[in-house]
């Protein structure tokens, strides 16, 4: 059995390639998982694209955060799982043949979901996203930003009962809202008519949650403006390319609740990823028809390509980890 496993290395700015590394194994405690895939993320673009932080040649299948696939070697002292169990699992080495975790960051695939992509990470903020948001039957809710998170975002809080007003400026991702849910679909093109397109919606009241996932200025600022009085935003996109400007006095005014709903215990991360894989079993939302792009490991630069220039029709792209 081969010692050595093929792992993707960011080398620069927009480089990457695949190297033949030394595989891990798996000391007490640990699990080496025979790795699937792992999801390609926004919150690591800054990485691909270079800030003056970040220090080069990336590690070996880094920054892979998003992997499951099957249990190969147990360490001294695991107890609970076998070679051969499908698992997702929470680590940061992922764009790799093969991935070391602690025994407690896995989390168990159920063979109802055997043949699918499982990235279960963002899969598990997600569901933590919505637990913090605290949607309730008859409320409206404005999502802002139709990517992975929101359309789960949006099919959740449609079955949990509440109207779900939708905006995006992809023509796509107003399509998928629908078939996730959304009551109604606004184009997030001009600031002026999108807030009297939702007033008019709204009857002035406004939306009683507005979840903002995009990461960008502009929605921060119109979620501001389209949260009611006493209600809640919930800032759900990554926002880390510099300082943010809220307008505090109209967010003063309203009396409005803010939720950063970003987690950093990796225990919250694996009861979202549990709840997750409840939600997917429960057919609360298609993970499958989320997932719209599929690439080889050798093709790590034309993930984050996409990733970063949203071509027509791109939601969630993962990496094939072949053998």
């Amino acid at each position: 059995m081969s010692d050595v496993m093929k792992a993707a290395v960011i080398t620069g700015p927009g480089k990457a390639w695949v190297e033949e590394v030394a595989r891990p194994e798996a000391g007490r405690g640990e699990v080496v998982v025979r790795v699937e895939g792992c999801g390609v993320c926004a919150s690591n673009l800054p990485l691909w694209q270079g800030r003056s932080w970040f220090d080069y040649p990336a590690k070996p299948g880094s920054p892979g955060h998003e992997g499951w696939g099957r249990v190969h070697q147990l360490g001294e002292g695991v107890e609970g799982l076998r070679v051969g169990d499908r698992v997702t699992f929470l680590s940061y080495n992922a764009f790799a043949q093969y991935d070391k975790v602690q025994a407690q960051a896995l989390v168990p695939i159920p063979s109802s979901l055997d043949g699918f992509p499982f990235p279960g990470e963002p899969l598990g903020c997600a569901m933590n996203v919505f637990r913090r948001s605290s949607i309730e039957p008859g409320q409206t809710v404005a999502v802002i930003g139709v990517g992975f998170l929101g359309a789960i975002f949006i099919s959740l809080a449609a079955a949990r009962g509440a109207r779900v007003l939708a905006l995006s400026r992809r023509g796509y991702a107003l399509e998928l809202a629908r078939r996730c849910g959304a009551s109604e679909v606004v184009p997030l093109d001009d600031h002026q008519k999108v807030l009297e397109r939702v007033r008019e919606l709204t009857a002035g009241k406004g939306c009683d949650r507005v979840m903002e996932a995009t990461g960008h200025q502009w929605p921060l600022d119109v979620a501001g403006e389209l949260v009611r009085e006493r209600g809640k935003i919930i800032i759900a996109g990554f926002h880390q390319d510099g300082l943010r400007q809220v307008n505090v006095q109209l967010w003063n005014w309203k009396g409005v609740d803010v939720i950063n709903a970003h987690e950093r215990d990796p225990k919250v991360y694996l009861e979202g990823m549990l709840a997750g894989i409840e939600a997917v079993d429960a057919g609360l939302f298609a993970l499958e028809e989320l997932i719209t792009h599929t690439y080889a490991l050798e093709h790590l630069g034309e993930a984050y390509r996409a990733l970063d220039q949203r071509p027509d029709g791109f939601l969630k792209g993962i990496i094939r980890i072949d053998h």
